[in-house]
């Protein structure tokens, strides 16, 4: 039953309504993507809160760089086949200009009670019921994706290589998310500057080693990228319609995913900032955001795996390089990009749970530790079927809201 629920709200009507946006949103910013690195090169280096932007940047960074940029991209190409990595890339350009404009318009609405989509529904489409139905949605994912999700995978790779108790495990993770975001935004952006730069650097630093040491299939992957992705091959095989379709719809799904263009949790994140009445440096800031976790994580994580012999994951790509420690090594990799994605997520869901219930906020970290550490011993297919339900969920108010505010941003 999840399943078909699941089936429905992330079915083409969604994925094509967040496509829309993308390409409204690029047209009528005048391409705005081309625009990030000259602007960071001349006007990003002199601000002054360049500390304190860092860790905010980290902080919504983090909540994109889960697990799915690893496991999540392979089991793409296994589903969709080399040509999902292009609808990816598409997804991720297109979703620059969406996380430009929510931040913008959350930038522009946001009060220090009420932020991020939740404010710009309410007081720029004045519509409460929808800010309060985006509320709950955000909440629930929070638990969900944010939480439960990340520490299920996370809890499975770590017993591939210690078999650690999964209830010990449980116990240890409840303890270090609770101390860590009871500390709120400033603690949780501390602890994301330290661990997420660090990671991506060896992911990076792995992957690049991988694609090097097969650096002669390169130019036949590429080739598979594009014309699997247009269905070149397809065509004389006559799979072309049934194959085409699942690619694109693969990579599409699985790009949104990763880099949450979309969903409205970057704004919240870039809330917390002192620097948020900025809506350039915060709308820049995002934009980079996806850049880096589509465009850089999740096409080395494919280039890795595309252009190893082995079956089509992430250990036989690795393996070359890490050698017996590979599977140590993943799990460690993906433990920190997944407690940033739920340290990160928690602040999303601190925000909306506090504009629905006002001042019972200092109750939801002891609720949301509880909830996630919960991951480490519940099923993980069925956290990551009822997170994807109310991710989609949580898109839908927000899609509305950027399509009918389209007019404000392009004003500005």
């Amino acid at each position: 039953m999840l399943e078909r629920i699941n089936s429905y709200i992330w079915g083409n009507g969604l994925i094509f309504l967040i496509l829309i946006t993308g390409i409204l949103y690029t047209v009528r910013l005048g391409f705005i993507q081309i625009k990030i690195f000259p602007y960071f090169f001349k006007k990003f280096r002199r601000n002054k809160n360049k500390r304190e932007q860092f860790g905010t940047f980290c902080m919504s960074l983090g909540t994109a760089m889960g697990t799915g940029n690893i496991t999540g991209v392979a089991s793409a190409i296994r589903i969709g086949s080399a040509g999902a990595v292009f609808w990816m890339w598409i997804s991720a350009i297109l979703g620059m200009s969406v996380v430009y404009a929510e931040n913008f318009l959350s930038a522009r609405y946001s009060t220090d009670e009420i932020r991020g989509p939740m404010a710009y529904i309410r007081f720029g489409l004045n519509c409460r019921p929808l800010s309060y139905f985006f509320a709950i949605c955000c909440v629930f994912a929070s638990f969900g994706m944010g939480g439960a999700a990340q520490i299920s995978t996370l809890s499975d790779n770590l017993y591939q290589c210690t078999h650690i108790n999964h209830v010990l495990l449980a116990g240890l993770i409840f303890i270090l998310i609770f101390v860590i975001i009871q500390g709120g935004a400033e603690r949780i952006s501390c602890a994301a500057k330290v661990l997420l730069p660090a990671a991506s650097v060896i992911y990076t630093v792995i992957c690049i080693a991988s694609v090097m040491l097969n650096r002669h299939a390169l130019p036949a992957v590429l080739s598979d990228i594009f014309e699997q992705a247009s269905g070149v091959k397809q065509v004389f095989g006559g799979f072309t319609g049934y194959t085409v379709s699942k690619t694109v719809s693969v990579g599409l799904r699985r790009g949104i995913f990763s880099n949450e263009a979309g969903l409205g949790s970057s704004p919240i994140l870039h809330s917390s900032s002192k620097n948020y009445s900025s809506y350039k440096v915060q709308g820049m800031c995002s934009m980079l955001e996806v850049f880096i976790d589509t465009m850089l994580c999740c096409t080395l994580t494919a280039a890795a795996v595309l252009c190893s012999s082995g079956d089509p994951t992430v250990y036989s790509a690795l393996r070359p390089v890490t050698g017996a420690n590979t599977n140590f090594i993943i799990a460690l990799l993906m433990a920190v990009f997944a407690f940033c994605t739920v340290i990160g997520w928690s602040y999303c869901g601190s925000a909306a749970f506090s504009y629905i219930f006002k001042c019972r906020r200092s109750v939801f970290p002891a609720i949301y530790a509880v909830i996630s550490a919960s991951g480490a011993v519940i099923r993980s297919e069925t956290v990551w079927t009822v997170s994807d339900i109310f991710n989609g969920l949580m898109a839908f108010p927000n899609i509305i809201a950027l399509l009918l505010l389209i007019g404000q941003v392009k004003k500005e």
